[in-house]
């Protein structure tokens, strides 16, 4: 079992930048694809990012590439994004989950969440 939450959510201007951390616990951290999701209100969750146990491969979805970046240490257990020239259309909920594979049904933990605006 691995439970996860996250923090850093907040208020930040358009063009600015904000970093989402996930703590995870358990000893097998390693063992799991991470990955970073949002939902806007009335929107369907949408993937993110994610990355692979031992940090080397990672994949985005288009709109976020170039801006957003995942990285992890599996030595304290957490992933981050990194999310640089942020729009207002990137308001939602941010959601970090792990997962056996890269596919979206493959992620089987989940955090609760963190509120990112950003204002125009």
């Amino acid at each position: 079992q691995v439970q996860l939450e996250e923090s850093g959510g907040g208020l930040v201007q358009a063009g600015g930048s904000l970093r989402v951390s996930c703590a995870a616990s358990g000893r097998t951290f390693s063992n799991y694809v991470m990955g970073w999701f949002r939902q806007a209100p009335g929107k369907a969750r949408e993937f993110l990012a994610a990355i692979s146990g031992s940090g080397i491969y990672t994949r985005y979805e288009d709109s976020v590439k170039g801006r957003f970046t995942i990285t992890r240490d599996n030595g304290k257990n957490t992933v981050s994004l990194q999310m640089n020239s942020l729009k207002p259309e990137d308001t939602a909920v941010y959601y970090c989950a792990a997962g056996l594979g890269w596919s979206v049904d493959d992620y089987i933990y989940w955090g609760q969440g963190t509120q990112v605006t950003v204002s125009s």
